[in-house]
């Protein structure tokens, strides 16, 4: 009866915190933060995350729209070439790599430097390494332009978080983010459903052009984004990475990450072969995988304001359950019906996850860290999905497709059991 009267009382305490206006405000905009004017931009704090928001998501959609088509027409020039398959999957190896040391490297330089200017150059260097193409070089070349555009996307993606993040006040951190996280999802659902298209009516090489002339579109709203964004100094003797990530309370939510990635990617790296294997066709293949962006561009948005209302933690513990939700849908049955809930289940648990865990590392790390530590968690990512399609690939011929999914399933519930068990500390900020 105590633990019912307990749970009663901080119940209410925490709607009355929500709903009062004392509490809505405290919980909107901690510190009195949206009536600062930000000296060097000369407008209101809570305006600044915005101003550099729109020009990054407005880039990404191009520069995400020539990655997404990408993945399908390098593959297919491999196979049209000759190669073997194992080639072939050397290029998500090489993907893998670029994202685990561009997310390392960029995030500490963009701690260092002129943030603006590693913009541009990343974007030129994504243009360079998808230009290479167009000459249709062997196969060697074909794989060292993958690892050079990833690494120069990962150094995008991270520099343009750790700013947004950055530059907004807590009460509007996740709507921010939303917009670029958003963009980018709608950029790569758009290129990977054109690529097929655009292949079959001008061949590799037009669409290698095609794809090169995207980024360089996107550059153009880069001359939008103020040129004050130099990341700020420290007089403080910088720890690690890791030792950071301990002392600010987020090691736990690394480590959970990473095992969510293990699992997701493990169970979606033979996904395409399961269905191909029961009979759904290729070209409904790529339609079922769409939903998973195209649940992206929308949940996003939801949840990056949600997540400014309720709390990141509440946000992203709903991304690690249906994490561990979604192996289990697909292996119910092969059925069309239930591979398409799964791309959605997919798209919307990433969609929590990533929006509510972006935003909560921002609380927390002061703005000079927030590219090594948004860069470490990105790099998290990445080591997860190294390892997990390695050790899929190892059990389905010992226990088949099904007991394959709900070992991943495993895998991601631990991911959430971590952070259950690794609750923040009531006398920390709750975000």
């Amino acid at each position: 009866m105590r633990n019912v009267m307990n749970i009663t009382f901080n119940v209410y305490r925490a709607w009355h915190g929500l709903t009062s206006r004392r509490g809505w405000r405290a919980t909107r905009c901690p510190d009195n933060l949206q009536n600062i004017v930000d000296p060097e931009l000369g407008s209101p704090r809570h305006s600044v995350g915005r101003r550099y928001a729109l020009p990054l998501a407005a880039t990404s959609i191009f520069l995400m729209a020539a990655n997404g088509g990408l993945g399908l027409v390098v593959k297919l020039f491999l196979q049209q070439e000759g190669f073997s398959p194992f080639v072939i999957s050397l290029v998500s190896s090489v993907n893998a790599a670029g994202v685990l040391l561009g997310s390392m490297l960029w995030g500490r330089w963009s701690d260092r430097g002129a943030r603006r200017k590693i913009l541009f150059f990343t974007v030129l260097g994504v243009v360079a390494s998808i230009g290479v193409l167009t000459t249709l070089p062997p196969a060697a070349v074909v794989l060292s332009a993958s690892f050079g555009r990833t690494f120069m996307r990962m150094g995008f993606t991270t520099v343009s978080m750790a700013l947004i993040s950055g530059a907004s006040v807590q009460a509007r951190r996740g709507k921010n983010l939303s917009y670029v996280t958003a963009a980018r999802s709608m950029g790569f659902a758009m290129g990977s459903i054109a690529s097929g298209f655009v292949l079959e009516r001008i061949g590799f090489r037009g669409a290698f052009t095609a794809m090169t002339l995207l980024p360089l579109l996107g550059i153009a709203f880069l001359w939008l984004v103020p040129s004050s964004i130099d990341a700020p100094t420290s007089s403080v003797r910088e720890r690690s990475s890791w030792r950071a990530a301990f002392s600010l309370g987020i090691a736990d939510l690394y480590a959970s990450t990473m095992l969510r990635q293990m699992a997701i990617h493990g169970a979606f790296s033979l996904l395409a072969v399961y269905m191909a294997g029961n009979g759904i066709p290729p070209s409904l293949i790529g339609v079922i995988a769409a939903m998973n962006t195209g649940t992206q561009v929308l949940a996003l948005l939801v949840f990056g304001r949600l997540a400014d209302r309720i709390g990141r933690r509440r946000i992203f513990m709903l991304g690690f359950a249906l994490s561990a939700l979604t192996p289990c849908v697909f292996a119910l049955s092969p059925h069309v019906v239930v591979m398409a809930l799964g791309y959605v289940s997919l798209g919307t648990s990433f969609s929590a996850l990533y929006i509510g865990s972006t935003a909560y590392i921002g609380d927390r790390v002061p703005q000079e860290r927030q590219g090594t530590m948004l860069g470490l968690y990105e790099m998290s990512r990445g080591m997860g999905g190294v390892i997990g399609p390695v050790v899929a690939g190892k059990l389905t011929p010992l226990i088949g497709y099904r007991l394959m999914f709900i070992a991943m399933a495993g895998i991601a519930a631990l991911g959430f059991l971590v952070m259950q068990i690794r609750r923040t500390k009531p006398r920390e900020l709750q975000s």
